[in-house]
């Protein structure tokens, strides 16, 4: 037997057309205040100099983007009807496609600006990030190229890997995306290089040779949790440290259920790529 939920409001509908067009405002002026900083419109005039106005101006494709992905909502169709814009649906992917390069830049001043002010204490970890339903990989063509299958603890997927370098205020220092198969222990030198502090990760960052190029005294220090059929000992405090590791989970978890940044939707590989950029930056300034 099957059930449908049904949940009832007293609130009428405009109130709540209403409370859309407010948070949408308030991603918009984000959106703008890092233009301004970044000099994008100066950039985007450099991408296009003699190209024709869009219909919707850069600055609020990249806030319906980040609307979409802050309120999960699936398609970029439904941000179409929600907001009743006056270009075609295929124009408004395209750009926001085309933009999320744009996008990427307010990213990255963002980890740049977290970087500078971190926590001595930082996780890293890596998420599995399948491109379409496991039954469809082998049929699937827009990400074949990048994609590629890997056991995990809930099964096998078809996919990428994203690599998240966070401290423990869960500001976002460094990301990476790569193939399923890339071994985590590659990823901590990109991510994690030339910083310092306490860097803590799980089992599958064991190496004894990483380690040793890793740690340098009084700068920083690696730690992993030993597996359970290893003599290693940890420490008290190592063990504290490691026991708040699941604060990045959170942020898998919330990335994945809230904010859309697993997908099989896209087409292209722009698409993909947009997608990920959206949702991690929509995540960043929430």
């Amino acid at each position: 037997m099957n059930f449908r939920i049904i949940v009832r409001s007293n609130k009428p509908k405009h109130y709540y057309m209403r409370t859309q067009i407010q948070q949408f405002d308030g991603i918009l002026k984000v959106v703008e205040l890092f233009s301004k900083q970044l000099y994008l419109d100066k950039l985007l005039q450099k991408q296009n100099p003699q190209g024709r106005k869009l219909a919707i101006p850069p600055k609020k494709i990249i806030a319906l983007a980040l609307f979409k992905h802050k309120n999960g909502i699936e398609t970029k169709k439904a941000v179409y009807e929600i907001f009743n814009l006056n270009c075609s649906y295929k124009t408004l992917v395209v750009n926001m496609n085309h933009l999320a390069q744009i996008s990427a830049l307010i990213l990255i001043a963002i980890m740049k600006l977290n970087r500078s002010n971190a926590h001595p204490v930082k996780y890293i970890d890596s998420t599995d990030i399948p491109v379409c339903l496991f039954k469809n990989a082998k049929r699937h063509k827009t990400m074949k190229k990048f994609a590629d299958f890997r056991k995990c603890p809930k099964g096998t997927f078809y996919g990428l890997k994203m690599h998240l370098l966070v401290d423990l205020s869960q500001n976002f220092l460094g990301i990476k995306f790569t193939s399923a198969k890339t071994d985590d222990r590659e990823m901590i030198f990109p991510l994690a290089g030339n910083l310092s502090g306490i860097f803590i990760g799980d089992a599958g960052y064991i190496s004894k040779k990483l380690k040793e190029n890793f740690d340098q005294e009084y700068y920083r220090i690696f730690v992993a949790k030993p597996r359970k059929n290893m003599k290693k000992i940890m420490s008290k405090y190592q063990e504290n440290l490691y026991r708040l590791r699941f604060l990045i989970e959170f942020n898998f978890r919330n990335l994945k259920m809230f904010h859309g940044l697993v997908t099989s939707l896209p087409r292209s590989i722009n698409g993909y790529l947009a997608n990920y950029i959206y949702a991690l930056l929509a995540y960043q300034i929430a």
